[in-house]
């Protein structure tokens, strides 16, 4: 389902994701938007580790949600949102490198629910990728004001 997106929906969706202060906090950025994907990286910071070194499941979740529910919102008509209603994560390895990556996908697009996946990898410094982490969510299409 991943096909070119007009400007003006992905400047909406932009403009939605620099309003999101937890993705400013995280240092998070949107590397790609297309319909149906949306791509999401962050640097691991010292500040999003646990007591291991390694990236904190939470900021692996919320980079996958994220990505997930923009790539959603990439699916519906401009000015459409949407809220989680649930979202799985399997955790598949140690969040360790420089950043981690999601991509987000939309299975299924319907009017009442969009089902929604998320690959989440850890990109070394030398740009090496290992795929930490898969989600399959829906997410619940909310009409513009």
């Amino acid at each position: 389902m991943t096909t070119e997106l007009d400007a003006s929906h992905k400047s909406l969706i932009r403009d939605s994701f620099a309003s999101q202060t937890m993705m400013e906090t995280i240092g998070a950025r949107i590397s790609t938007i297309q319909k149906g994907e949306v791509q999401i990286a962050a640097p691991i910071l010292p500040g999003t580790k646990q007591q291991n070194g390694y990236g904190h499941a939470a900021l692996t979740f919320a980079l996958g949600d994220t990505a997930a529910g923009y790539a959603a919102i990439s699916a519906l008509d401009p000015g459409w949102n949407v809220l989680t209603a649930e979202i799985k994560i399997n955790l598949l390895a140690p969040a360790k490198g420089a950043e981690l990556r999601a991509t987000g996908h939309v299975i299924k697009s319907g009017r009442r629910i969009v089902v929604v996946s998320s690959d989440i990898h850890a990109i070394d410094d030398k740009g090496r990728e290992t795929l930490i982490a898969v989600m399959q969510g829906t997410m619940i299409p909310i009409a513009p004001a």
